[in-house]
């Protein structure tokens, strides 16, 4: 969850792999995974899909006990909004959703009223969908 990742845990993050283009999407959903290294592409073992991930620099250390480095992975459902713009998350999103354009390497991002169903992003408008009122 977004609230529960500290900046400390991030700190070792040196760039992004964006999978789509951020740009037509109003939330991403974050987490930080557990992986076996420091780079590359991650398995993706969830629902949905996987948008993006972390790349770590090399003063990265891995866990003592695991042997794996803590990355941030990001990701949608097949409910979130980009898929489904009048389902569950027509307004409001998850607790582990953040607007991808608040993201930076070692910047844990935040909700936007853009995220939380506000001003709706270009492919949204440009698909003609509407907001519930």
């Amino acid at each position: 969850m977004s609230a529960l990742i500290a900046e400390d845990e991030i700190i070792h993050e040196v760039d992004f792999v964006w999978l789509e283009d951020i740009a037509a999407l109003d939330y991403v959903r974050q987490s930080l995974d557990r992986l076996p290294t420091r780079r590359g592409r991650p398995a993706y073992h969830r629902d949905g899909r996987m948008v993006g991930y972390a790349l770590l620099g090399s003063q990265a250390k891995p866990s003592r006990s695991s042997g794996t480095f803590r990355r941030r992975v990001f990701w949608l459902l097949p409910h979130d909004r980009d898929a489904d713009p009048d389902g569950l998350y027509a307004t409001g999103a998850p607790a582990e959703a953040v607007d991808p354009r608040t993201l930076a390497p070692g910047s844990k991002g935040r909700k936007t009223e853009r995220s939380e169903g506000g001003p709706l992003s270009s492919v949204t408008r440009g698909r003609g969908l509407t907001l519930p009122m």
